[in-house]
């Protein structure tokens, strides 16, 4: 699709769609939920993979297009600026989702959730690996380190899947006074919700496939605007697509976690988190395999500044997870509020290395 020329053109554009992703993604949620529940898929299927897919189909239809275009600093600046950002989505759902009730990470304390987020850092530790390979490494249109981000994916899969079911610590590593709701009961409400409604499941595909259709749609509509406002903004691609469009493209992620939230679920919440912020990086496999290129090696240092910075993210709320802090400033947890902090210098550092 060619690029709008246009500045208030792009920019109605860009808000037309970024609403679009967010409405798609109230219904893709409810829709994933009814559907991974009606057919048997499980919380393995049904979250870490199909929820993580769908809530990802922004970024999804963003690498494509950057990638057929061969526009790698956008599709490789909207991953990584998206992994950030999505983190900071944890943020709101501690505010805006539980408020002063507690801190999240204190109800939603699991050993699970510490894998999963050691599964998020796995992956981005390759990609760090992957920008210092060199460009002519490819191989069948595919690079080893990318290979690799697959497979640690499937294989992170597989460890939090057993670790669902079973962990050798008192009560599976679940935490005192945590959530009361068992995990994946947010997706069971609604699912018995739909049932009360007598809402199909027939009805529940099409308004699935026709969020997908939305979400992919105004995908490509972000990214078609992203250089023209880019420009008007003074912001280099990468820029643009670490901050504006990550945030537009996460919007799927806030509707699915807040209303996780405020059915009880918080572990739930910050699987979809996680488990999406873990699905991302594969999406560089997709890129190189489409663009016939070594993306990683593509990468600016910018790019690796955001990789290490969504690291940095994910550990505070693993360390968060771990030590449960009841201590609240702002209606949050005192790990959101090192996130916000944190998050907020970066962004502002990022400028600085921008060329």
């Amino acid at each position: 699709m060619p690029q709008l020329t246009s500045v208030p053109l792009a920019l109605a554009v860009f808000l037309v769609s970024a609403v679009a992703i967010w409405l798609a993604g109230v219904k893709l949620s409810f829709s994933t939920d009814v559907m991974s529940t009606r057919l048997g898929l499980g919380e393995a299927m049904g979250g870490l993979i199909f929820l993580a897919i769908v809530t990802n189909l922004p970024e999804i239809a963003i690498t494509v297009s950057a990638a057929l275009h061969h526009d790698l600093g956008l599709a490789i600046g909207n991953i990584l600026g998206g992994i950030a950002i999505q983190t900071v989505v944890l943020v709101i759902m501690d505010v805006f989702g539980l408020g002063a009730v507690a801190a999240l990470t204190y109800r939603a304390a699991s050993l699970t959730l510490v894998v999963e987020g050691l599964m998020v850092v796995a992956v981005l530790v390759v990609v760090l690996i992957g920008t210092q390979m060199p460009r002519s490494f490819v191989i069948l249109r595919m690079t080893p380190p990318v290979l690799l981000i697959g497979l640690l994916w499937l294989g992170g899969l597989w460890l939090v899947n057993k670790a669902r079911r079973d962990l050798p610590w008192h009560n599976s590593g679940k935490a005192p006074d945590g959530q009361k709701l068992p995990r994946g009961g947010a997706t069971e409400a609604r699912a018995k919700m739909a049932a009360a409604r007598r809402i199909s499941l027939t009805r529940v595909v099409i308004t699935f496939a026709a969020a997908s259709l939305v979400t992919l749609l105004a995908g490509v509509l972000l990214e078609s605007s992203s250089e023209t406002l880019a420009k008007q903004f003074g912001m280099q691609g990468v820029v643009f697509g670490a901050t504006l469009l990550a945030a537009a493209t996460a919007l799927p992620e806030v509707s699915t976690g807040l209303a996780a939230v405020k059915l009880g679920d918080y572990q739930l919440a910050v699987s979809d988190i996680f488990g999406g912020n873990a699905f991302l990086p594969v999406l560089f496999l997709l890129a190189t395999l489409i663009s016939g290129e070594a993306v990683l090696p593509s990468a600016h240092k910018t790019d690796i500044y955001l990789t290490a910075l969504g690291i940095l993210l994910t550990v505070v709320y693993m360390m968060g997870l771990i030590f449960r802090p009841k201590r609240q400033f702002l209606r949050m947890g005192m790990d959101s509020l090192a996130v916000l902090l944190l998050y907020g210098v970066g962004v502002v550092g990022l400028f600085f290395l921008a060329p």
